[in-house]
């Protein structure tokens, strides 16, 4: 039960984080969307704990998710930015 709930909440924050940075190039769909939210928790739960947010083997909270989220959304439109002379 645990995957399918790390799958539910992870598109919700994909979709919350998509939501919050729109954009052209954004990754779509309901697996690159799901993906985005998983992936956010991860990254907030990384640098939550080199910050010292979080202790070692405290995984993010919701929010941390979405925010984790909305960085790698960042980080993925500086990477496909398309740049025209």
């Amino acid at each position: 039960m645990g995957i399918i709930w790390t799958i539910i909440i992870g598109f919700v924050v994909g979709v919350i984080a998509k939501f919050l940075k729109p954009g052209n190039n954004e990754p779509s769909g309901f697996i690159l969307t799901t993906i985005l939210g998983i992936v956010g928790a991860f990254v907030a739960s990384y640098l939550g704990q080199a910050v010292g947010i979080y202790q070692a083997g405290q995984g993010a909270g919701f929010i941390g998710a979405i925010v984790g989220a909305v960085i790698v959304l960042w980080i993925w439109g500086m990477l496909t930015k398309n740049k025209t002379v």
